[in-house]
This record gives structure tokens, C-alpha cells and sequence, in this order.
């Protein structure tokens, strides 16, 4: 290829989403919100039976119920939202397959549309698109049109498990506090861990979003310890009129 000739390819792949970066950041984040979840929701429950009684029977059940419950509550629910989400990425692709295969010329002009909108000449982005819709005229327009890569649908059972996985991690922390504790002493002990574990979560968050870490970990924690006095409020008055 001449020196002063443009590399056709290099052009589109600079000017094209990259999902599969998106995809990892995505799901990193999702990782840390789930295991939050479990920190908090666990916690709170095991706070919130500490309240109303000392019996370690109790709050040890309560705490394995809530990490079970919970686990099994964020696999379903992922497996579920993600799921539609595929299904939609299926009819999406179908619907452009249709399009490529009944109107081509019309789809061909769209494509070098979404180019000359990204900035490149009309020239060069009418032979972007005909050289890319050459090599695969559906996985350029669901690239560039549906930030979909029809080669790699979201799969509900990895995300089933990634949020099952990092919930059940995120829940293991207060169950363990409450295990090495005295029942006197389970409270504070399980709102130090929750605090520690919180203020990890936070500064992973923030390291993830690009944000200030001082604030992101200031509400991870501010929400947990509302969630844990909430709790212990309504476990100490319910254990009391019972």
C-alpha cells in the first residue's frame, strides 16, 4: 500500500466502539456492586436479629439465610435481566439482517452516514463502509449502529454466576464477624467489618467510574451503617414487644 494511501481499516477500527473494554468494565463494576450487596444486606439482617436477641443459634441462621437467600436472589435476577437484554440483541440482529438482505444500497449509505458523522470526508467514508461491508456487512452495522458484537452475546449464566459469586463473597464477611465474635460483641464487630469491607468497594468504585474516592467511599459507608441502624432498630423493638 502507498504511503499517502489511508489505511481503510485502521480508520474504522479507531472510529468504532470498543465493546469488549466496555463489556470488562461492566462487569467488574457489576462484581463490586454485588458484592456489596452482600455486605450490606447480610449485615443488616445479622444486626438486625442481634437486636432483638444474643442467641448465637439465631443470629447464625439468620446470617446463613440471609447469604443463601441473597445469592440466589441477585443469580436469578441477573440471569433474568440479562437474558431480555440477549433476546433484544437477537431481535436487533435479525431485524438488521432483514434490512442487509432487502434493502443493501440503502444500508450501505447508512453505514458510511454513521462514518461521515464520526468525522471522515464523504469519500473515505463511503469506502470504509463498502470495504467493511465486503468483509461483514452485519457485524459493521451492529458495531457501529447497535454497539453489539453479534460474534459475542452477554451470556445470563456468566452473569448469573458473577453476581451469585461476588454477593456470596460480599455476605461472607459480616457472617464470619458474627462466627469469631463474642454475642456481646457482635455488633460492633460486624459494623467494623462492614466498614472496612465498604470502604474497599467505594474505593474500587471510584476507581472504575474515574471519580473522587473520598465522596464514593463517604456514601458506600454512609448508606451501610443507615442500613445496620435501621435494622438494629427495628430487630431491638420487635424483640422487646415479642
Amino acid at each position: 500500500m502507498d504511503g499517502d494511501t489511508p489505511d481503510l481499516a485502521e480508520i474504522a477500527a479507531q472510529h468504532e466502539p470498543h465493546g469488549d473494554s466496555g463489556a470488562r468494565l461492566n462487569w467488574l463494576r457489576a462484581g463490586v456492586l454485588g458484592a456489596n450487596d452482600g455486605v450490606v444486606s447480610t449485615a443488616g439482617v445479622i444486626v438486625g436479629v442481634a437486636g432483638a436477641t444474643t442467641a448465637p443459634g439465631a443470629i447464625l441462621t439468620a446470617g446463613i439465610a440471609a447469604l443463601v437467600a441473597g445469592a440466589l436472589s441477585m443469580g436469578v435476577g441477573e440471569y433474568v435481566s440479562v437474558s431480555t437484554q440477549r433476546d433484544t440483541e437477537k431481535a436487533l440482529l435479525d431485524k438488521e439482517r432483514r434490512e442487509l438482505a432487502e434493502t443493501p444500497e440503502l444500508e450501505l449509505a447508512e453505514l458510511a452516514g454513521f462514518y461521515r458523522n464520526r468525522g471522515l470526508d464523504p469519500e473515505l467514508a463511503h469506502e470504509v463502509a463498502v470495504q467493511l461491508s465486503a468483509k461483514d456487512a452485519l457485524a459493521a452495522h451492529a458495531e457501529i449502529e447497535l454497539q453489539i458484537d453479534p460474534d459475542n452475546l452477554t451470556s445470563p449464566w456468566h452473569a448469573a454466576f458473577a453476581s451469585t459469586g461476588s454477593f456470596f463473597v460480599g455476605a461472607l464477611l459480616p457472617l464470619v464477624a458474627a462466627l469469631i465474635s463474642s454475642p456481646s460483641w457482635h455488633v460492633p464487630v460486624i459494623v467494623l467489618f462492614v466498614v472496612i469491607a465498604l470502604t474497599l468497594t467505594g474505593l474500587l468504585s471510584a476507581r472504575l467510574g474515574g471519580t473522587t474516592p473520598g465522596r464514593q467511599v463517604a456514601r458506600n459507608v454512609a448508606g451501610g451503617m443507615l442500613a445496620m441502624v435501621v435494622t438494629y432498630a427495628i430487630g431491638a423493638l420487635v424483640g422487646t414487644q415479642l
